[in-house]
Order: structure tokens, then sequence, then C-alpha cells
């Protein structure tokens, strides 16, 4: 056996696993990694990157959520629905310091005689240059109310 034919066998027993050795049109052994051995390098990197990506858009959906930008009309319900006697009118407020320039509004009125109310809400705020409104109807019962002689819509 000649001398580069033993330096050959003794380079390719020292070699770590996973990298192939071929010879090269020089003639000499040159190291490289195998396609398999990319491809799952690849995969693994992919892997990696798309789970980075998908923490990053649930961060920014969270964050979206917790801007004020969107009114809850379930909070003027709740407060129109605090009183246990209700008189026919128009109530009106604003969300202080929580909603800047937002209103709200809600014209109750008397819906049946047994002391069934209907109280129609609208709210309104500012946003991106335009006024942004939501309305809603809830119905209350307060039979302790003052009921007028004159029947509701019923």
């Amino acid at each position: 056996m000649n001398c580069r034919a033993r330096a050959s066998q003794a380079s390719a027993k020292a070699q770590p696993a996973g990298i192939s050795s071929f010879r090269g049109s020089r003639g000499g052994a040159e190291t490289a990694f195998t396609l398999l051995e990319v491809m799952i390098a690849m995969a693994i990197f992919f892997m990696a990157i798309f789970s980075i990506l998908g923490l990053v858009a649930q961060s920014l959906q969270t964050a979206r959520g917790l801007s004020m930008g969107e009114v809850d009309i379930g909070t003027v319900a709740a407060e129109v629905a605090l009183t246990n006697r209700l008189q026919e009118g128009t109530i009106s407020g604003d969300f202080g310091d929580f909603y800047k320039n937002a209103s709200w509004t809600a014209d109750v009125s008397l819906y049946s005689s047994n002391g069934l109310y209907q109280a129609d809400i609208s709210i309104s705020w500012p946003g991106n240059g335009l006024t942004k409104e939501q309305r809603a109807s809830i119905l209350l019962f307060r039979p302790d109310s003052t009921v007028r002689a004159a029947a509701g819509r019923r």
C-alpha cells in the first residue's frame, strides 16, 4: 500500500461522525456534509424561526387587545342597571380619564306597564379623525319604579 492510501485511510478513521469523505478531482480527500444532514439542519432552523415568529405575532395581538381603542357598551349598561328605581328620561355621562372625549347617553322608557323598562344606550368617541358610535338596547325589570298612567310601547 502506498503512502497516500494509508494517509487517506487514517484521515477517514479520524473524521467526526456525520462528515463524509470523498476524493476530489485532484485526488486529495475532501470532507463535506451529506444532503440529508443539510436538510435536517435546515428543517430545525426553520422550525425555530417559525415558532419565534408565532410568539411575536401572539404578543402583538395581546398588546393590541390591551390598548383602549374600543369602548365597551357593557360598562354603561351596568351603570344604568345599578339602580333599583328607574324614571323615564335621558341619562348621560362620560368615561373620565379612561376614554378621553367619549360620552354616552341612555334613553329610558317604560316598555310594559308591569315595571319593565327599555334603555336605549348610545356611545360615541373620536377615533382616527372620525366619530365612532355603538348602540344597544337592554330591558330592565324594576317593579319598585313609579309607573305613569300611560302604558308603554305595547
